[in-house]
């Protein structure tokens, strides 16, 4: 049995491109458009052990297996929301306090833009600081900063680009989004 300090890694694919997706025995990690180098990085930056998904625990691989199982059923427009334990021990303080509130300030299919973020987080001058905190944020697509958009609606940065950003923010609005990236 692994200790809560060893996180497995793993790459599943999907119509964004690959998802870097790290676990520990209790929780999904990491959720990321990394590479597996830049990947392993920020979880030994996060105070884990790396492990290959091929060397996971079986409560590793099957909190990996669940995240992906749940990405495909997203992506795939067949549900809204993702159940998989979440752990955000890789965010820093104020990225793990913005995207904690996400889903419930912007909740599928809704956008808003940085400033609004702000506002709602009780720092309505920290609109640069929310987008920096977004930026980090070790659980894209399950925790939904690409809802958050620039003034007037312009798509800015994004993890997976712009290209993903648009294919997510189709998806919820409910237009067919481009098969794939």
């Amino acid at each position: 049995m692994r200790t809560p300090s060893t996180a497995a890694l793993a790459s599943h694919p999907t119509p964004l491109g690959p998802l870097a997706l790290a676990a520990t025995d209790d929780a999904l990690v990491l959720c990321a458009f990394d590479d597996r180098e830049k990947a392993a990085a920020r979880i030994t930056r996060g105070g884990l052990t790396l492990v290959d998904a091929d060397a996971a625990a079986p409560a590793q691989q099957r909190i990996i297996e669940e995240a992906g199982r749940q990405l495909d059923a997203y992506l795939g427009g067949r549900s809204r929301t993702f159940t998989v334990p979440m752990d955000l021990r890789l965010a820093t303080p104020f990225s793990r306090t913005t995207v904690e509130r996400l889903d419930e300030l912007l909740p599928y299919g809704v956008t808003g833009t940085y400033a609004e973020l702000a506002a709602a987080l009780g720092r309505p001058r920290a609109a640069r600081a929310v987008g920096t905190a977004l930026g980090a944020n070790p659980l894209c697509v399950v925790l939904p900063c690409h809802r958050v958009v620039g003034s007037g609606g312009r798509l800015t940065g994004y993890a997976g680009g712009v290209a993903a950003k648009r294919f997510l923010l189709d998806l919820e609005h409910g237009r067919t989004p481009a098969a794939s990236l």
